[in-house]
């Protein structure tokens, strides 16, 4: 966990080197309470994800939500791609060619044995822990479970939210914490790994030599491999809450929260 002298380490966004920003040629962002705010995408918060790309940054959403979401951000939203739950794939929407490019972390028979495990996992977890839901949109999941302690659930407190992540690992699976839900998965993927793969596969990169040409922003505890890798990562304000239980933090923060914090973050890079 984040000691004091960490915790206090940690900047604001208007510390962050204008020459750092320059060099910034990759914009990699979480979605639910990063872009969002109160569970809705504002028009300031599109308009300044539209303008990023525009400028020509390659902007690539990094999120816990579902492979039926991510196929129409992939399609409809101004992004080159989209890494989604939690890294168990990437898609890629190819205007061209009219045809959506996907690659998964597991085959399709890792999947579907590992869908039968989830499936018996949730019945555990809603049986032990009243009040915990599956995710609205675990339907369209295709590789991990979500259980739902804020979006329309709860809020459950942190005892419940811990014991959750707690079945989950007893279970053998991996746990995380997003700002909404608990994803759990059969697999060795978290959101940095699928997204080495994503830039090995699409860019031809490797990351190591060059994350300071990549920015990422994030709000919670599914993002701390993010913030852990990038030397350019920040966290909307709304991370406060979290930061004790950290490892890794973002190196800057924003002033606003959700939201309003992508959009003081984007008018950064913009600037």
């Amino acid at each position: 966990m984040a000691t004091e002298a960490e915790l206090s380490a940690t900047h604001r966004l208007g510390d962050w080197p204008a020459a750092a920003q320059r060099a910034i040629r990759f914009l990699l962002l979480d979605i639910d309470d990063t872009l969002t705010t109160d569970g809705r995408l504002t028009a300031a918060a599109y308009a300044a994800l539209e303008r990023l790309s525009q400028r020509g940054l390659r902007v690539i959403p990094v999120t816990g939500r579902p492979a039926g979401w991510c196929d129409l951000i992939a399609r409809f939203w101004p992004v080159d791609a989209v890494v989604g739950e939690n890294g168990a794939f990437w898609f890629r929407y190819d205007l061209e060619r009219r045809t959506m490019i996907r690659r998964f972390w597991l085959s399709e028979e890792e999947r579907t044995a590992a869908r039968e495990r989830l499936d018996r996992l949730g019945h555990e977890i809603l049986t032990a822990v009243p009040g915990a839901r599956l995710a609205a949109d675990q339907p369209y999941r295709v590789a991990d479970l979500a259980i739902d302690y804020r979006a329309d659930a709860g809020p459950l407190p942190a005892e419940d939210v811990d014991r959750i992540v707690a079945l989950m690992r007893a279970a053998g699976a991996t746990a995380k914490i997003s700002s909404i839900h608990v994803n759990g998965w059969f697999g060795d993927w978290d959101k940095l790994a699928m997204t080495r793969r994503l830039f090995a596969e699409l860019y031809d990169m490797d990351l190591d030599p060059q994350g300071e040409a990549v920015a990422f922003i994030g709000d919670s505890p599914n993002d701390e491999p993010m913030f852990a890798f990038f030397p350019n990562s920040v966290a909307v304000a709304n991370v406060r809450p979290y930061l004790p239980r950290l490892r890794a933090l973002p190196a800057y923060i924003t002033d606003h929260e959700a939201g309003a914090g992508f959009v003081e973050f984007a008018e950064a890079l913009l600037a």
